[in-house]
């Protein structure tokens, strides 16, 4: 639709290309436009980082707070042990409460680089929905909130229709997700006078059903906002490398080299689309680099990789990655800042198989990948073709930082330790 806002917040959504469905794009529009609008987006405790496939509702609570709106983070806590169904094929596995713990302890740190917690009108909150979620009567809760729902309703959501169509069993347990995360709306607006949620075009059916309880129960009138669920132009899902392992935003997780290269080495037609949604260049600067072709492109790209890397990791972080890129690419040498592999002296002395370091500096996805590497000549050792695959690396292989490449981007040192 053809919408011109007045406010801040949905210009910046619109323009930027986060925007795939609002609610009600003037009633919203119209409270942004007036005052500080609270905001917030539901994130589950099941691993102890996020990872880039998260990054983009990450930055929606970071523009809402830069245009004057109040982002809250809620960690699902509660919702966590009940595990989201939203197009799954599986039920995901059940976490105890002190990994939930854990996990929620991580998770807090991927924010603090993108949002200013504190106690004022737009400062950033983080609040667990296990708060009042598990103190739940059952039969309670039932009466008061299960009767405004419709199974038949429920069944027509495309998250549940997807998995019935299918013939993939899905519990009763994860069935209730739906009515947890619209009571979590009801409960924020309740508690903290929040206005909106958003989240991605699947979450639609769950944001709409704490639209209609809140309205239901207290009466009160509230928005729902969705962005694109976000793929790659070659069609591979956001925020996992071509051997499915996960960009993790934590660097404990994944190291700021390896964050700074994911970015670095998106294809060319997601250029300019990934630099207005993961970074805060003026939209026609986005759009000028996005538009470069040949070996100008992998200036665009390099900035990209800076600006993203900027923002999770700090302006050194990305400036030390690609220093290194810059060593390793440019003039052949190791770097400073390589992934590395320690391997103690007692297992040199019997010989390290090539095959399994590959795989453990996460070059190959298992032996298999590493073989297959190594067979069809994309592996190499110190920049010379890896061709034998029954190779064993003794410490005296390993008194100088041994690196090894996977493809043409992708690199790691393994060293005694």
């Amino acid at each position: 639709m053809t919408y011109h806002p007045k406010s801040d917040f949905l210009n910046v959504m619109m323009e930027r290309g986060y925007l795939a469905d609002c609610t009600d794009y003037q009633g919203l529009d119209e409270a942004a436009a007036k005052g500080i609008v609270p905001g917030y987006i539901g994130f589950d405790a099941t691993a102890t980082s996020l990872h880039a496939g998260s990054l983009i509702q990450i930055m929606l609570l970071r523009w809402l707070q830069k245009t004057g709106g109040k982002p809250i983070v809620l960690m699902g806590g509660g919702t966590t042990k009940v595990g989201d169904p939203s197009f799954r094929a599986d039920e995901r596995p059940l976490l105890t409460d002190a990994q939930i713990a854990d996990n929620i302890a991580g998770i807090k740190r991927a924010f603090t680089p993108y949002v200013t917690f504190g106690d004022g009108p737009t400062d950033a909150t983080m609040v667990n929905n296990a708060d009042w979620l598990d103190g739940l009567n059952y039969l309670s809760f039932l009466r008061d909130i299960g009767r405004h729902f419709s199974v038949n309703r429920m069944l027509s959501f495309e998250s549940v229709k997807s998995r019935l169509d299918r013939e993939q069993s899905l519990s009763f347990l994860e069935f209730n997700y739906m009515i947890l995360q619209a009571y979590d709306f009801m409960e924020l607006n309740r508690r903290y006078g929040c206005l909106l949620q958003m989240g991605g075009s699947d979450q639609w059916g769950n944001i709409v059903n704490g639209i209609d309880l809140t309205q239901r129960v207290l009466g009160r009138q509230v928005f729902g906002l969705t962005t694109h669920l976000l793929t790659t132009s070659d069609g591979k899902k956001m925020g996992k490398t071509a051997t499915g392992a996960a960009i993790w935003l934590n660097a404990d997780r994944l190291s700021p080299y390896e964050f700074w290269q994911y970015w670095r080495n998106v294809t060319d037609a997601d250029v300019g689309r990934f630099l207005k949604l993961y970074t805060e260049l003026p939209v026609e600067e986005c759009a000028r680099l996005g538009a470069l072709g040949g070996a100008e492109i992998n200036g665009a790209k390099i900035i990209l990789a800076n600006e993203v890397t900027s923002l999770a990791h700090g302006r050194a972080a990305a400036e030390a990655a690609e220093a290194t890129a810059r060593e390793v690419f440019e003039k052949g040498g190791v770097g400073d800042d390589l992934p590395t592999l320690k391997i103690a002296a007692a297992e040199a002395a019997e010989g390290v198989g090539i095959v399994q370091l590959l795989v453990r500096t996460g070059l190959a996805a298992s032996g298999k990948d590493a073989k297959r590497l190594i067979a069809e000549g994309g592996a190499r050792m110190n920049d010379a073709p890896l061709s034998d695959a029954g190779l064993r690396l003794t410490a005296a292989d390993l008194g100088e930082p041994v690196k090894l490449t996977a493809g043409r981007k992708r690199h790691a040192l393994v060293v005694l330790g």
